[in-house]
């Protein structure tokens, strides 16, 4: 079953968050700690990630291009949008945290990086889902951990988690047919490195640095599978 990986990862995310609600009385001063080290966490994975690329200059050229694009789009405020929209629906807040902040942050730091595309490209093309568990179970903890602090938002971040790894897989399971090695390995290597960019970021906002409309960067990911494609064919 090529989504299988897909489903454990939204599952423990949701688990994670609905223990975290119940663990809400965990002391401010243990949570801030706790999400300091997770936000320092997230930038020396998303720095390990960032010096992964081959070729610098197609990371600054997607980084550069996709926020052009991300802005002209306005990609965080929709995101944003759709989070107080689930918000009126319900309609309250969460009591921590805004469901807006908690739904955003939680689906920046689940869907961003290389785990959420290899690891469904790996249960597409060889039904190997042992990427995605590990993710899953790093997903679960963080969820856990956010909710304490970010609110119940964080639960709903399991659905564009599952559309975004769930649509992988199921792309993955033609991909050989009619895209090169060559051209997904490559591909593979410069997203990682453009994705770890972005998970610095994330990384820097949980630290509470500075607030940088990671969501508006997105684009940068499409932007280079446009480079890669256009270098592999055309050079």
């Amino acid at each position: 079953m090529f989504l299988l990986g897909t489903i454990v990862n939204g599952l423990l995310i949701i688990i994670g968050t609905l223990l975290g609600k119940l663990l809400h009385r965990i002391p401010e001063n243990m949570k801030g700690t706790v999400m300091h080290a997770i936000g320092l966490a997230v930038m020396v994975l998303g720095l390990q990630m960032g010096f992964k690329s081959e070729n610098y200059l197609i990371v600054i050229l997607s980084l550069v291009f996709g926020a052009i694009l991300g802005e002209m789009v306005d990609l965080e405020g929709k995101l944003n949008a759709l989070g107080n929209w689930i918000e009126r629906k319900i309609g309250a807040s969460s009591g921590t945290g805004s469901i807006s902040q908690g739904f955003v942050t939680a689906t920046l730091i689940f869907v961003i990086g290389a785990m959420a595309v290899i690891g469904a490209l790996d249960s597409g093309i060889r039904g190997d889902h042992d990427v995605l568990y590990t993710k899953a179970i790093i997903d679960g903890f963080t969820s856990l951990i956010l909710t304490t602090t970010l609110g119940i938002g964080v639960i709903f971040s399991a659905i564009p988690v599952m559309l975004y790894e769930g649509s992988i897989a199921l792309f993955a399971t033609q991909i050989n047919q009619f895209v090169p090695q060559e051209l997904m390995d490559s591909f593979i290597k410069e997203m990682t490195a453009t994705g770890g960019i972005m998970i610095f970021a994330i990384g820097l906002n949980l630290l509470g640095v500075i607030q940088i409309r990671v969501a508006n960067l997105l684009p940068g990911i499409l932007v280079t599978g446009a480079i890669v494609t256009g270098i592999h064919y055309f050079t």
